[in-house]
């Protein structure tokens, strides 16, 4: 096992009754008094029901299933039952305001994004520390006076309205932008006059997973599905249509431009090139591989070419000049490549590599008549300038090690900007020269900490089957490695995701008080390219969690902590992840914390668009081989009676339509049923919230106090004691 490249700081992320649940009081937890001794908590009794389905001939209990019904009265009144008892024992943690206030003090600094120029104006979002949204600003030269444009501050009075895209029109004098209410996919599109404010047309409804994307300025084009029947937020939607929509005009006329019954697909994006000739088109039917297609918007050519017209790989136009479409690909190249086509034929017989293939997986942005290559390299970035022949221009000089990104301008501009950051480097702004290569500071953020008293090393482990897996540890100077130290284990293993280094407010609290944050890249994800993420999908799913677990027991045999000090974290799928951890190795964390989970791998893909994460998972009805994986580690049946699980604080949230939370509720359920000791076991329900973007920072400073509270009580740490 070994360790590489210590990287000092400097230089481097309710209640209502229902008698069933509150009439028996079955299931019993102890909580630390403020003198850290514990005393006895209660879980509300949940019912259950004889519901059996059989696979193949095997029949699988699911006594919970009354909780898939997020309509039902019940339901709501269980949630309340839990919420009450969960926020009962949080209540009396005896630095939980303590850790809420330092939370808050440490959120409390600007944040400001890099400008875009739209028509006259260059937008920018900012922050002045506590605001619950971002506020969008504009002003007509670099160092112009700045006007609000839009504040989504004022959506809504509790901050569970919030900002879900924004989209100028060619001269920027037409904007639309969408909002999500309560943390929920669905989202409605507003058309405002950049000059007078005013909004144009009609409010655009039941819009999901979509961009929007002008021609010209006549229009643009959106993506959504047909409401489901029964619940919005659970119901299946499959069938995902892409429309346009002619500013001021009925959303009833919009035209369907693809997808539907004649071509029915699961994910459908449109979007318009700069020169406003193509509209770009990528279908698919999961997460990973899509088709494309490519439209003239000029009469250049009729209907749809095809350019890739299967799903076996990944693909996106970068752009379309000179009679030639860019198109970045992992066909026959798995850490991707850019390749040339001409626009007239686009078939992948035609490609020619403009920037071939590496040992590293690429990610390619344009601006200024250039390209801009970002490499991986193990996990770092490294950022290479080309141009549109696929000539080296340099590399860029990057302020430390950690993570770049942005690097993109319209074609006619000479400057940009890129966003650099790391564990313990807050998102900072810089100014880029396409010609000359030079960068200079634009904005940095005034946050009240001293980076040189932290260090970031990444270290490479074993996983079960020998695999070298990279992890990145950060932690205060001076640290003591005697086995003792409270951490934070955190990772997520999926869908192509790459975990990068990244700075996060939310950890300062956990590092100033001697605490170690710890990031493994395990399989699953997209460091390594095309190989490392299908060595973590369908039956290759157990690498996942052998190179997790391999990553909590490298950190207590070198004496980063020990098992009652070891809080193991992960949302979405990484709250799978932690799910299928706590059965396979409930004695390897004190705490676990699996959020917004997908924990019934039986059922996920009857909810929302659930069935498009098959790529990764499998489906339990596809062959008996396949339910019998699942079946073998699926969180919610693999809870067994009697044994001592970590403390587990589930979270979700009512509005979640991604990961709908009755995954949570019936997780919950079956813990609080099963489980031994007097280690609790809860469930934090947020209300008015949904899978995690758009929530206010109120909601977000609450949920991570509660967290680290719950984590450093039940790990009998009182971080504020002398």
């Amino acid at each position: 096992m070994k360790k590489i490249t210590i990287i000092p700081f400097a230089v481097m992320f309710l209640l209502s009754g229902f008698s069933p649940l509150s009439a028996q009081q079955s299931r019993t937890a102890s909580l630390q008094t403020s003198d850290m001794s514990r005393t006895s908590v209660e879980y509300p009794e949940t019912k259950k029901s004889d519901v059996v389905d059989e696979y193949f001939g095997t029949k699988v209990p699911d006594p919970y299933r009354w909780l898939e019904d997020d309509l039902s009265e019940e339901t709501k009144a269980w949630v309340a039952a839990q919420n009450e008892v969960t926020f009962g024992y949080l209540d009396k943690i005896p630095f939980r305001d303590q850790v809420r206030d330092r939370i808050r003090e440490h959120w409390d600094y600007e944040r400001v994004t890099a400008p875009t120029r739209h028509g006259d104006f260059y937008y920018y979002s900012r922050n002045d520390g506590l605001q619950n949204h971002s506020v969008i600003y504009r002003k007509k030269s670099d160092d112009g006076d700045s006007e609000v444009f839009l504040d989504p501050n004022t959506f809504s009075e509790d901050g569970t309205t919030s900002l879900a895209g924004l989209s100028f029109s060619k001269d920027g004098s037409l904007a639309a932008y969408a909002i999500s209410e309560g943390g929920s996919d669905w989202r409605r599109v507003i058309v405002l006059n950049t000059r007078s404010m005013e909004a144009v047309g009609d409010t655009l409804e039941n819009i999901k997973f979509s961009g929007l994307s002008w021609a010209n300025n006549d229009g643009f084009f959106y993506s959504s599905y047909e409401q489901p029947d029964g619940s919005q937020l659970s119901a299946m939607t499959d069938q995902h249509k892409l429309y346009f929509h002619q500013v001021n005009t009925p959303q009833s006329e919009d035209r369907l431009v693809f997808g539907g019954s004649e071509t029915p697909r699961r994910y459908i994006f449109g979007s318009v090139t700069e020169d406003q000739k193509y509209l770009v088109i990528s279908a698919a039917v999961s997460t990973t591989g899509n088709e494309l297609y490519i439209q003239s918007l000029e009469g250049e050519f009729r209907g749809t070419k095809t350019i890739v017209g299967d799903f076996e790989n990944t693909h996106s136009v970068i752009d379309v000049r000179d009679g030639y479409v860019y198109i970045y690909t992992n066909l026959d190249a798995q850490n991707y490549r850019l390749v040339k086509a001409p626009v007239s034929d686009p078939d992948p017989s035609n490609w020619e590599d403009v920037i071939p293939e590496t040992d590293h997986v690429l990610s390619v942005s344009k601006g200024g008549g250039h390209f801009f290559a970002s490499y991986l390299v193990d996990v770092q970035t490294e950022v290479h300038q080309y141009d549109y022949e696929g000539k080296h221009v340099r590399q860029i000089e990057l302020p430390a090690i950690g993570t770049a990104v942005g690097f993109s301008a319209r074609a006619d501009e000479n400057i940009l900007h890129y966003t650099f950051t790391s564990f313990t480097y807050p998102a900072t702004v810089y100014e880029y020269n396409i010609e000359t290569g030079e960068s200079s500071l634009y904005w940095t953020p005034g946050l009240d900490f001293n980076p040189q008293d932290y260090v970031t090393e990444q270290v490479f482990y074993e996983s079960k089957d020998g695999t070298k897996v990279p992890m990145f540890i950060t932690y205060k100077k001076g640290l003591e490695m005697d086995g003792t130290n409270p951490t934070y284990l955190y990772a997520y293993g999926g869908f192509n995701v790459s975990l990068r280094p990244s700075f996060s407010v939310a950890r300062l609290i956990w590092l100033e008080n001697g605490g170690i944050y710890a990031q493994p890249n395990i399989r699953g994800g997209g460091e390594y390219g095309r190989e490392w993420h299908l060595a973590g999908t369908r039956k290759n799913k157990q690498n996942v969690f052998d190179d997790f677990i391999a990553s909590a027991e490298f950190l207590i045999d070198n004496g980063y902590t020990s098992s009652d000090k070891l809080a193991i974290s992960g949302g979405s799928n990484g709250g799978l992840l932690v799910g299928a951890v706590m059965n396979q190795r409930p004695e390897l964390s004190a705490v676990a914390f699996p959020a917004v989970g997908v924990l019934d791998m039986l059922r996920y893909h009857t909810f929302t668009a659930g069935a498009g994460w098959a790529f990764d998972y499998g489906t339990a009805e596809e062959s008996e081989e396949m339910f019998k994986y699942l079946l073998g580690y699926s969180p919610l049946h693999n809870v067994t009676e009697g044994t001592v699980y970590p403390s587990t604080m589930i979270t979700t949230a009512d509005h979640d339509d991604r990961v709908v939370p009755a995954h949570s509720f019936k997780f919950a359920a079956e813990l609080q049923d099963k489980h031994a000791g007097e280690n609790p076991v809860f469930i934090r329900v947020e209300t008015r919230a949904g899978h995690g973007a758009g929530r206010s920072t109120e909601s977000i400073i609450n949920e991570l106090a509660d967290k680290y509270s719950f984590a450093w009580f039940e790990m009998n740490v009182n971080p504020f004691r002398e």
